[in-house]
């Protein structure tokens, strides 16, 4: 199983998390079939994140997706879409902390947008996030 990641720019400019989260990367048993450096426009991070548009939210989520760059991640495992979701922990970073203290966002987290991570929630979700950032270069 196959599934989507990204390291959202704040992580990306702080070393210490980014390679932390390698690490937490390799230890699961995840294997990373492919990762790319890119920069959202706003129109794409607009796009990409469509489906919250019209929340309270979506204004600071485009804006921190164009802060800087993101590293977006394939990963392939047993489950892959649930060992994913389970390192980077809850979206709600407060929760994270309390009920998964060693999770990607608990540690690295810095608000509900500010969450360090994305992760495809479903294959369907998994599909279409991968053509979004790999077209067909990645089957």
């Amino acid at each position: 199983m196959i599934t989507l990641a990204i390291l959202k720019p704040h992580c990306l400019k702080n070393p210490i998390a980014y390679e932390t989260i390698q690490q937490m990367l390799t230890a699961s048993g995840l294997t990373v079939v492919a990762r790319k450096r890119i920069s959202l426009s706003k129109v794409e991070a607009e796009k990409f994140y469509a489906e919250h548009r019209g929340k309270f939210f979506f204004r600071r989520l485009v804006s921190l997706m164009t802060s800087g760059p993101s590293e977006v991640v394939l990963l392939s495992g047993n489950d892959a879409i649930q060992q994913w979701r389970k390192l980077m922990g809850p979206t709600k970073v407060l929760k994270s902390v309390y009920t998964h203290p060693e999770s990607i966002r608990s540690c690295f987290g810095l608000s509900d947008t500010r969450n360090a991570t994305h992760g495809s929630d479903s294959e369907q979700s998994v599909i279409a996030e991968r053509s979004f950032f790999f077209g067909d270069t990645i089957k």
